[in-house]
This record gives C-alpha cells, sequence and structure tokens, in this order.
C-alpha cells in the first residue's frame, strides 16, 4: 500500500516488488538505515508516504521498531519453506502485532495547479507506518501464488531476496543492474583470462 515514492539522497533500493522485502535489503551490504535520516529517506522511497510529508517528528525509536520488524519479517520470509527456528514463533507475533495498527489515512486534496494530490489526514506515526509494512508481509506470507515467487538472489554473496514476477519467472537477481552486471563482468573475465591462457 505505497502512497507515492520520493528518491532518497542514500543508496537505498526499491527493486524487491514488495515494501517488506524492500526493507530487508537495508541491512546489505551493510546497516543502510544506519540513523533517522536514513530512515526518513527510506520510508518516502518506499511510498509509504506521499511525497513531501513530513517526518520531522521521526525519532530514534522509529529506528528501533523499523530495525525490529526488518528482523522479524527477514526470520519469516528465509523460513517459508523450510525448517522454523525457536525464534519463529517471537517473529511471527511481532509482524501480526505491527499489522495491528491502523495504516495512515490517505486524504484526496487540491494541490497547487488544482489537481488532487493525496495527503495524510494527520503526520504519520510510527506504528502506523509499521502496520504498512507489516500488512504487506503478512500479505506476502498468506498469499500462496506471491510466495511461490520469492527468489533469492543468486548472485555471489547477496543475501537479498524479491518477488520474481519475470516472463517465464526467470529472474536470477536481485537487480540486474548490480548483481547481474557483476556476474557478465566476471563471465566476461573468464573468458579473457580462458582466451589468454
Amino acid at each position: 500500500m505505497a502512497f507515492g515514492s520520493a528518491t532518497p539522497p542514500y543508496e537505498l533500493r526499491f527493486d524487491a516488488g514488495r515494501v517488506c522485502l524492500d526493507l530487508l535489503a537495508t541491512a546489505h551490504p551493510g546497516e543502510r538505515l544506519d540513523g533517522v535520516g536514513a530512515l526518513r529517506a527510506w520510508i518516502g522511497g518506499a511510498g509509504l508516504v506521499p511525497a513531501g510529508t513530513s517526518l520531522a517528528h521521526a525519532d530514534g525509536s522509529w529506528l528501533v521498531g523499523f530495525r525490529e520488524l526488518r528482523g522479524s519479517v527477514d526470520l519469516l520470509v528465509r523460513c517459508m519453506r523450510g525448517a522454523q527456528p525457536p525464534a519463529y514463533g517471537r517473529a511471527l507475533g511481532r509482524v501480526n502485532e505491527a499489522a495491528r495498527s491502523a495504516p495512515p489515512v490517505p486524504l484526496a486534496v487540491r494541490g497547487p495547479d488544482g489537481g488532487l494530490v493525496r495527503e495524510l489526514a494527520a503526520p504519520p506515526a510510527c506504528a502506523a507506518l509499521l502496520a504498512v509494512v507489516a500488512r504487506d508481509a503478512v500479505e506476502l506470507l498468506t498469499d500462496p501464488v506471491a510466495r511461490a515467487a520469492v527468489r533469492e538472489c543468486e548472485g555471489d554473496n547477496c543475501p537479498l531476496v524479491y518477488v520474481d514476477t519475470s516472463r517465464g519467472r526467470r529472474r536470477r537477481w536481485c537487480s540486474s543492474e548490480v548483481c547481474g552486471n557483476r556476474e557478465r563482468v566476471a563471465r566476461h573475465r573468464r573468458r579473457a583470462a580462458l582466451a589468454r591462457a
């Protein structure tokens, strides 16, 4: 349930196909949510709020909440087809609890040019934004079709997951521009080395 999008000034990715999986990408290759500013950029870039929505009231507790939800979603996604460790029940409980909160309420208002634009009825609370991500995770985890389309990137040392919506379900990488390009460069170097040998 994305309301809009903005381009964040941080190196954040939004190509996993689901907002809950985009949140997982903030932990690779290192911590991307390294401060409240980065979290604000992610919230805007993920489309959780309309462009221009002030998030000045976000603080360190928001960062803790989003990182905790990320850890819970990560565990649930990685255990979708396998064994469930003891922490699975706690993670499921955290996601379900976060999903219970009411999401932000969007309104249609007249913009400067007279056209209708989205605006939130009130400044978004952390719990409301966490609810949007948690509900997306619940939808993903309970939808057999969407769940079957979740893939882990085949790139070297890339743990990112994404929803494969490609024709023929043949997508191999989290991003063709990132991991796919690395694979093509590595393949070219191997061929060049063989040709020289």
